[in-house]
């Protein structure tokens, strides 16, 4: 199906419409949505490469089985940085990750009173570069804090993983 274009009419016909800017414009904002809230949302903006995000859904003994072998793959990664691990939840004990056989040389853990500290500070170590991949626990995670976390990643040439418990 072919749509009409606009300037497919008569050249008599479009003279004729020779209107003043302002008509147009008002002619040409009826068409446009009202002001207010959006009929739909608009797609956020890509991430780069530098941020990721997972969600794991299931008891906590199949969330942690999953969790434990990226966990282990990252701590031996050939990379002289630390794994950080940024304000982990409580089921993420010590015992657990000494469990799971992590490199403990590689790992580095970090605790924070609350979730506006825990993204402050994953962007932080993210900057300074000294941690290959900085994994946070951020459950209401929002744009504009993935797209810090993903900034603060490619500055300090970093990775950055938040991990999300359903």
């Amino acid at each position: 199906m072919q749509f009409p274009l606009m300037f497919d009419a008569p050249r008599s016909l479009v003279q004729e419409l020779d209107l003043a800017p302002e008509l147009l414009l008002q002619e040409l904002t009826a068409f446009l949505p009202k002001a207010g809230k959006p009929a739909r949302e608009l797609p956020a903006a890509p991430l780069p490469d530098t941020f990721s995000e997972m969600s794991l859904h299931g008891s906590q003994e199949q969330c942690l089985q999953l969790l434990a072998p990226i966990l282990r793959q990252l701590s031996d990664k050939d990379d002289a940085r630390w794994l950080t691990l940024v304000t982990p939840p409580s089921l993420l004990s010590n015992a657990w990750l000494r469990s799971t056989h992590l490199n403990p040389e590689r790992v580095l853990l970090l605790q924070t009173p609350s979730a506006a500290k825990t993204l402050q500070l994953a962007c932080e170590v993210l900057r300074k570069g000294q941690s290959h991949t900085v994994i946070s626990w951020l459950h209401d995670l929002s744009d504009a804090g993935k797209q810090q976390l993903a900034r603060a990643a490619a500055q300090g040439n970093s990775q950055s993983l938040n991990v999300r418990f359903a």
